[in-house]
């Protein structure tokens, strides 16, 4: 019998629930289902349409976790609920910072976009936007362990007190456990041990979760993911998001650490060959080729200015007007897509004044900026043009400051070159800013003709919210939504384009100057209820994928006021091609992957997510990339027909991305370059 029965047995239900409580194997699986939980809840948030969560999926995650959790096993106990509540905080971040960036980008954050991280401090109140009541849910756990560590320490606090008015038998155990503890010399060693096994037991575990589930997607019909282009929904739909993260991870390594990787002789052959077939496809002579030579070209980029709301009205007013009315007497593209990525505003540049692709992760402009590309504005530098660009906002957003002199602009007119007399949204209201940059074209004397300019304007930037005097329209049932206020930001910068054209006419800039207005990208407003409210129908999935991926193209040609409204699909990397044809300017010495407007031929259009269209099919991939899951549509139908109706155009999509994603990655032109000049 103990010596001290008394004092045990009464402190035997302390003593028990302290061993529960401290149990190092409850806090770790308490630990899985809370993260477990997260992620779930992560998943519901996205509304990615044909991605589910099923068993496999579940086991991945939780896998996911151990592998990046299992280490805390081999701590002793005070360490191991330490780093548990630290991976916890972490990883919830994590979870939550993708939510709010998917909710604006449709994607997941990724290392390069990290290293944008600059760009957040600027998105304020489109980050605020984004929040949602229910996001508390994910920090739900948290008010849980601050209420259990305020219960812990009253618990201790009392039976702290309860030894104290028993101290006698507590000394007297403390003396016994003293002088019966050198008998277990080895006890010590057994816990590290026992720890350690512990450790290792769930790193096996968690790697039979995680890639047990994933080998069998990859091989069945996921084969191929990790091989060739990759989009990020298709590799989060197979990897769960902590496996796409870690993947994400292992690339930009593999990418940027150690020897920089070279195309070898062979892959430069075949980037060769494939830009000299295609120039020779492009480079139509017709009767527009070198119409319009030596004129000024301006550029406008409008920020969010989608195809849907053209010629549109809502409550007896137009939406666009001045754009329908340019429209009458100009050449409109009505099927031109927006070609970004992560990217987004970047993206859009890019690919309008460079004719690539761009990334499936992070920005050109941030990534490459030290990389050689045949741009438009350094295209006619060379011919004899100035050559400018124009945005109000600060030069060292998406790394502007530095691409733009790369891209061979004369100048770069950012914020600091404007007089804020309009302040609206991020900086300058459109109507002051399209004013004070054709101001400064005419009269520059930096500014030689003919001249380039480039444009990007700032005023339908989300969350679309105008001041009251300067909401124009009267959205009724749309009053209050985020949906009224793009409507009312998207009729401002209307009023601010037909400004622009009066003043150029006024100016006698009108009859010798090619003027381009089109969107950089979509809203991010993805409630197809309210696209099917606005337009009075149901939508399906191609609707609502040419809804969100259509913006306006519209090129007024000087001299002619006739109608041109081409109906065939086009795309952002078609601009420079098409601007160069009216110049006539080959573009056989560069290269460039758009098409040619203006050649009169037929044209496919390539997203980055390898979704295409041509005049006759429409192609939207699923989620897992692989081509018999994606879906072929007719447009004359608009009804899905049989998937392999589509797949020349998805395997020339899928060499497009490829070409275009080699001339990134290992610095494509500057090598073909040196092969050109070699003896």
């Amino acid at each position: 019998m103990s010596r001290f029965p008394t004092t045990r047995s009464s402190s035997s239900v302390a003593g028990t629930i302290t061993s529960v409580i401290r149990s190092r194997y409850i806090g770790y699986i308490f630990f899985l289902g809370i993260m477990l939980a997260k992620l779930i809840i992560l998943h519901s948030g996205l509304h990615a349409p044909n991605i589910d969560m099923n068993r496999q999926d579940k086991l991945i995650a939780v896998g996911s976790v151990m592998l990046l959790s299992f280490w805390t096993l081999w701590l002793p106990r005070r360490g191991q609920t330490i780093a548990l509540i630290s991976l916890n905080l972490l990883l919830t971040l994590v979870i939550y910072a993708d939510i709010v960036y998917y909710r604006y980008f449709q994607d997941f954050i990724t290392v390069p976009v990290l290293f944008q991280a600059g760009q957040m401090d600027a998105l304020g109140g489109s980050i605020f936007a984004l929040l949602r009541p229910s996001d508390l849910y994910l920090f739900a756990d948290w008010i849980l362990l601050i209420a259990f560590g305020i219960g812990i320490g009253l618990y201790r606090r009392y039976f702290r007190t309860y030894r104290s008015n028993t101290t006698f038998s507590t000394h007297g155990q403390s003396h016994y456990y003293a002088r019966t503890s050198h008998f277990r010399p080895s006890s010590r060693l057994m816990r590290v041990l026992k720890r350690s096994a512990n450790g290792v037991v769930a790193l096996v575990l968690g790697c039979i979760l995680t890639f047990g589930p994933i080998h069998s997607y990859a091989t069945t019909w996921a084969k191929g993911l990790f091989t060739g282009n990759w989009w990020s929904l298709a590799m989060y739909n197979v990897t769960g998001l902590i496996g796409f993260h870690g993947y994400d991870i292992y690339l930009y390594a593999k990418d940027h650490l150690g020897p920089q990787p070279e195309l070898s002789q062979k892959e430069a052959s075949s980037l060769k060959l494939w830009f000299n077939e295609h120039n020779a496809e492009q480079s139509t002579l017709n009767d527009s080729f070198g119409k319009y030579s030596g004129s000024n070209i301006v550029v406008i980029q409008a920020e969010a200015f989608m195809n849907f709301v053209v010629g549109r009205s809502i409550n007896g007013q137009e939406i666009t007007p001045n754009l329908n009315s340019l429209i009458k007497e100009n050449t409109y593209f009505s099927n031109y897509y927006h070609q970004t990525s992560q990217g987004r505003t970047s993206d859009a540049d890019f690919a309008s004044n460079g004719s690539l692709y761009p990334l499936v992760s992070g920005s050109v402009f941030v990534r490459y900026p030290d990389h050689h590309f045949d741009t438009l504005p350094a295209i006619l530098k060379s011919k004899g043009y100035s050559t400018n660009a124009f945005h109000a906002y600060e030069g060292s957003f998406w790394n502007r400051q530095i691409m733009y002199k790369a891209m061979g602009y004369d100048h770069f007119y950012s914020k600091k070159d404007y007089k804020i007399d309009e302040p609206l949204g991020w900086s300058l209201g459109d109507k002051s800013f399209l004013r004070q940059s054709l101001n400064i074209m005419d009269t520059a004397e930096s500014i030689q003709k003919p001249f380039y300019s480039f444009l990007t304007t700032l005023s339908s930037h989300h969350p679309y919210s105008l001041p009251a005097d300067k909401q124009g329209l009267d959205t009724g049932e749309f009053k209050g939504t985020i949906f009224g206020d793009y409507l009312q930001a998207v009729h401002y910068t209307d009023e601010a384009l037909g400004e622009l054209v009066s003043d150029m006419k006024q100016r006698g800039l009108w009859d010798n100057t090619i003027l381009a207005f089109y969107g950089d990208h979509d809203n991010s407003i993805q409630e197809t209820s309210y696209y099917e409210q606005f337009l009075g129908k149901s939508l399906n999935k191609l609707d609502m994928h040419q809804i969100m991926h259509q913006v306006p193209l519209l090129i007024h040609l000087p001299g002619t006021n006739s109608s041109v409204v081409d109906s065939n699909p086009a795309g952002q990397l078609d601009l420079t091609p098409s601007l160069l044809h009216l110049l006539g300017i080959s573009q056989d010495p560069y290269y460039l992957m758009g098409n040619n407007l203006f050649s009169g031929r037929e044209r496919l259009v390539t997203l980055r997510t390898g979704a295409f269209a041509d005049a006759k099919r429409s192609y939207l991939p699923s989620e897992n990339g692989q081509f018999d899951s994606g879906t072929c549509y007719s447009l004359d139908s608009r009804e899905a027909i049989d998937v392999a109706g589509c797949s020349t155009g998805f395997e020339t999509s899928k060499q497009r991305l490829q070409i275009s994603d080699d001339i990134m990655k290992y610095d494509g032109i500057k090598m073909l370059r040196k092969e050109e000049s070699a003896p």
